[in-house]
């Protein structure tokens, strides 16, 4: 037993955005939360996402007008409560006559100004490319554009710090760690999990039951007591890839690039020197662990983006890859995967007396966590939660910053360790909000955080991230808790996987 005799109220299998979102929201509501991830937080889904917190303009196109509205809400809420990991980012849509008429993209803008109230984030604007500066990477032949705005966010660090805000509330947070088996017994599940570092096989228990697995929702299924759970979710699995590139000359904003086939792809600004560029949209089937992008995909982006740009990359200028898959609700099985609905569902099984099982099937991280609070007041009547939804004004750790002014706070730090680079303090603010004072603690220049591991990651920053963030894999540090590793080159990440396995 990981406790001798101790039952939580709810178990969450699954360490993406949604399963944490969940945890959070629950504990918060004072249930005792059990959250076990196979790998690590953000190790899936999560963290292959294009980052951003936004509407989903093209979802108009398909008459998703509530997801749409839902997702602009949120865009503000999400900013609010983590304005170091979630910022305003303007996107450029360049006009092409034979795809969408100018008219019926102005009524696409209007309806994304005005679904949802807007506070923080801009309105949308036509743009005389040739004239404006937007226009400096684009071909010439593209006169006419569009701007509007949504919100880069941090989508690995936001998992994070959902975890992080369950576990200040009591929630047990298990990486590493597969539920291999889960019977439903009288009054409680049983879950059988493995310690994948050890082997070990552990038992827990609790009232009730998460699969929150993402693109492994089916396999956690398949190992739930068939007697009484509910036949398989109706899923779609697709592959999404990206690219990162040098940046593109003059792309400093975002780029929406509409492609031949209906589709469009994201010209994205990416840690300072660099251009990500995605995503695709692959069906797929198999273990959607170590997925990755094929030549084909790499392809498909080049050529999208070399339709628009002056100086494209090439297949060669690839720095970093990534690719994620996306599991998505099947609601109609003939639709194209670009079609398919980003929206939530989440299907309740048990009550009335049997302990309930909640599956969480597609979504999109901008809606995280009106997902998570929706399926906690599901599992309300059935676990007698007596709390109130309470996240939507609640600050993430580290997004308690005065009146949100990541820019005002960097000043601060700026001012009280003036030994420091600003945009090494930038970066570091970007990364942990408030508690970037936690990992400077006494340190008064770069000679007191430790061994220098590579670009602006030093040991002291490691450490915390073991102590606070359950990184134990250089990978955890590399990619998911900070994006160093695309910073540096082959030689230069090995050596700093070596230091890292040697610090954690």
């Amino acid at each position: 037993m990981l406790e001798d005799g101790k039952i939580h109220d709810l178990a969450v299998v699954g360490g993406g955005i949604n399963g944490v979102g969940i945890a959070r929201d629950a504990a918060g509501r004072g249930l005792s939360v059990l959250v076990v991830e196979a790998g690590d937080l953000a190790s899936g889904t999560s963290s292959a996402s294009s980052k951003l917190i936004h509407g989903g303009l093209r979802y108009l196109e398909h008459m998703q007008f509530r997801l749409v509205r839902d997702a602009l809400k949120e865009r503000e809420v999400l900013l609010a409560c983590a304005p170091h990991l979630v910022q305003p980012l303007r996107f450029v849509l360049p006009h092409v006559p034979a795809m969408r008429p100018r008219p019926l993209i102005r009524l696409g803008l209007f309806l994304y100004d005005h679904l949802a109230r807007r506070r923080a984030i801009p309105g949308s604007a036509g743009i005389d490319l040739g004239s404006s500066p937007l226009g400096t990477p684009l071909r010439r032949e593209y006169g006419h554009g569009f701007s509007y705005w949504d919100c880069w966010v941090d989508d690995s660090r936001l998992v994070v710090a959902n975890a992080r805000a369950a576990a200040e509330r009591g929630a047990d947070i298990r990486t590493r760690t597969s539920c291999i088996a889960a019977d439903r017994l009288e009054r409680h599940w049983r879950l059988r999990l493995r310690d994948e570092a050890t082997g070990a096989v552990l038992e827990a228990r609790a009232r009730g039951l998460v699969n929150a697995a993402g693109p492994w929702v089916g396999r956690v299924a398949d190992s739930i007591d068939t007697r009484s759970a509910a036949a398989g979710p109706r899923m779609r699995l697709v592959k999404g890839s990206h690219i990162a590139v040098p940046r593109i000359a003059g792309a400093d904003a975002a780029y929406i690039l509409q492609n031949d086939d209906r589709r469009v792809v994201f010209l994205l600004p990416f840690e300072d020197r660099f251009s990500l560029i995605g995503t695709t949209d692959v069906p797929f089937e198999g273990d959607a662990g170590g997925v990755a992008i094929d030549a084909a995909e790499t392809q498909y982006l080049i050529a999208v983006v070399s339709r628009f740009l002056k100086r494209p990359p090439a297949a060669a200028d690839v720095v970093w890859s990534f690719s994620g898959v996306r599991p998505l609700y099947e609601d109609d099985k003939s639709a194209p995967a670009s079609a398919v609905t980003r929206n939530y569902r989440l299907e309740l099984h048990g009550g009335g007396g049997r302990p309930p099982l909640l599956t969480v099937l597609g979504g999109k991280i901008t809606t995280y966590r009106r997902l998570a609070e929706e399926a906690v007041d599901r599992l309300a009547p059935h676990l007698s939660i007596a709390g109130r939804p309470w996240t939507a004004s609640a600050p993430l750790p580290g997004g308690d910053l005065p009146a949100s002014d990541v820019a005002a706070f960097v000043d601060g730090l700026a001012r009280r360790h003036d030994r420091f680079d600003r945009g090494y303090l930038a970066r570091l603010a970007r990364r942990h909000g408030r508690i970037a004072e936690d990992v400077l603690g006494d340190a008064r220049g770069p000679q007191d955080l430790g061994r220098h591991i590579g670009a602006d990651l030093y040991e002291r920053e490691v450490l915390h991230m073991a102590a606070n963030e359950w990184a134990r894999r250089p990978e955890d540090v590399l990619w998911r808790r900070t994006k160093t590793g695309v910073h540096l080159s082959a030689a230069e990440r090995h050596t700093a996987a070596e230091a890292l396995a040697a610090m954690l």
